[in-house]
């Protein structure tokens, strides 16, 4: 099985500073879990199901990463830029199908199958059963977690806000998306708008932008961004208790 015409870039530029000291010789994605580190994980289930095309983009000590891609490319700025920016360093990989990954998550084949089947522009997964797992990591579920609505037609109309309840949370975006042909010329033509001065890119500069920004000005601009649903089926490891808690090595088991 091999999805020729798929790509995938993981994202994995950051310092992970809520993982210190855990990240104080490695890049986050480089953080074992359970003897593993998170960026084996998902180059394993990628290629388990037929992705081969993928490129990493790091950037904290980068050079730990060249033995596990072909394809990486360097965010030089990755201490003063943001997930958008790094993405953007390759902007020459943005053709065709793209999926677009966090480093510091892992998800099981189901999860990925259910995006690579997709056939919407913008496609992002949400979990459904975030819920429960926001408990096991906080104290407050809304603690980290992020607004996420939709509209009447099931497409997603907010989503990267701080939210005040948890009425407006239905569902929660991982850090996993995919973009069509079209989704990328879309993608491309925001950007620059952006970085030429031609739009308001929601009150931040473009090198600070989340990714979650940069889906909330296409949906402002008129695009539909389709929300994949999932019922958990996937780890993140932010912070040193993610790392430590039990929670992790009990979903990790259910998803390798």
């Amino acid at each position: 099985m091999k999805n020729k015409n798929t790509k995938t870039i993981i994202l994995a530029a950051g310092e992970g500073t809520r993982l210190m000291p855990y990240t104080s010789d490695r890049p986050k994605c480089m953080v074992e879990i359970d003897g593993r580190s998170l960026i084996d994980r998902q180059l394993e289930i990628l290629k388990n199901n037929g992705i081969s095309e993928i490129i990493i983009i790091g950037g904290y000590k980068a050079s730990m990463l060249k033995m596990k891609s072909n394809k990486l490319l360097i965010n030089d700025n990755y201490n003063k830029s943001n997930m958008l920016w790094t993405l953007f360093c390759a902007e020459n990989e943005l053709h065709d199908e793209v999926i677009v990954s966090y480093g510091d998550i892992v998800y099981s084949s189901n999860v990925l199958q259910r995006l690579i089947n997709s056939n919407e522009d913008i496609s992002v997964i949400i979990d459904l059963d975030w819920e429960e797992y926001w408990k096991e990591r906080n104290d407050n579920p809304l603690d980290d977690a992020e607004t996420l609505k939709l509209n009447n037609e099931g497409y997603i109309c907010e989503i990267g806000k701080k939210p005040q309840s948890i009425s407006e949370i239905e569902g929660q975006y991982i850090g996993l998306m995919k973009f069509s042909k079209r989704g990328i010329l879309k993608l491309k033509s925001l950007f620059h708008s952006e970085k030429e001065g031609v739009t308001n890119f929601l009150g931040k500069p473009i090198k600070n932008a989340y990714m979650t920004d940069f889906l909330q000005a296409l949906i402002d601009s008129g695009e539909r961004v389709s929300p994949i649903f999932i019922n958990s089926g996937w780890i993140e490891i932010d912070t040193v208790n993610d790392l430590k808690s039990s929670i992790s090595s009990e979903r990790l088991k259910l998803i390798t």
